[in-house]
């Protein structure tokens, strides 16, 4: 694949040894490059500047500056950028401010490989993807990020009338973070029908995966 086709990142972490991971296991995708790697913030904005990005993978924890104020100042620049923030464990107000200044993805540093690649793929094409632990800190946050976006459930369900009575008792459970098998344990259902509930509510919703749907749910007011 040429260069220019292949998804371009920028790796933003102050320990060498994790870039050298990160880039090792992203690079044998042929799909994608690290083009540029920045071992604090200052670096990380200046890369973000002088190089092409598609992606931008940024540490929460860079030394220099917050990693929060890196992503704001990053997409100021180059707000085309997918910014996913990096970080080793779930801190509630992180979750907020990053997604409040424009991050695409928060993601733990637990997560497999084959799970990040399918991140870097979905934010560079524009998608939101939020760690499960993490779609919690949104619904319960009392930042007015949330409540400014929020409709009422009667608004949720008007507005999404195209989803049946039981796809909205589905949905909630999938804002729990329920599996498919957790849901029609739940619901008294089988498996294979649970699937076919969260597909179509994936499609009715016109989001990529039930990740987002969870996240659609609780902005626009449903839980």
């Amino acid at each position: 694949m040429n260069v220019e086709d292949k998804i371009k990142i920028l790796l933003a972490d102050d320990h060498k040894l994790i870039r050298v991971g990160l880039k090792n296991s992203l690079e044998n995708n042929p799909d994608m490059i690290v083009v540029a790697e920045a071992e604090n913030g200052k670096d990380a904005i200046i890369k973000a500047k002088t190089h092409k990005i598609d992606v931008g993978i940024i540490d929460l924890m860079l030394g220099d500056m917050s990693g929060v104020d890196v992503i704001r100042e990053i997409l100021e620049n180059k707000p085309d950028i997918g910014i996913i923030a990096l970080t080793s464990q779930l801190r509630d107000q992180d979750v907020v401010n990053c997604v409040q200044n424009g991050a695409l993805a928060y993601v733990l540093k637990d997560i497999s490989s084959d799970i990040l690649n399918m991140i870097v793929r979905s934010v560079n094409k524009g998608s939101m993807w939020l760690d499960k632990r993490a779609v919690d800190t949104l619904k319960y946050s009392k930042s007015s990020f949330i409540p400014q976006k929020m409709t009422s459930r009667a608004s949720f369900r008007a507005k999404h009338n195209n989803l049946t009575e039981r796809e909205f008792e589905v949905l909630k459970l999938v804002v729990d973070g329920k599996s498919n098998l957790e849901i029609a344990n739940e619901l008294n259902i089988s498996e294979h029908t649970s699937k076919a509930h969260v597909c179509s509510i994936i499609q009715k919703l016109v989001v990529d995966d039930r990740t987002q749907a969870a996240v659609k749910a609780v902005k626009e007011g449903l839980v």
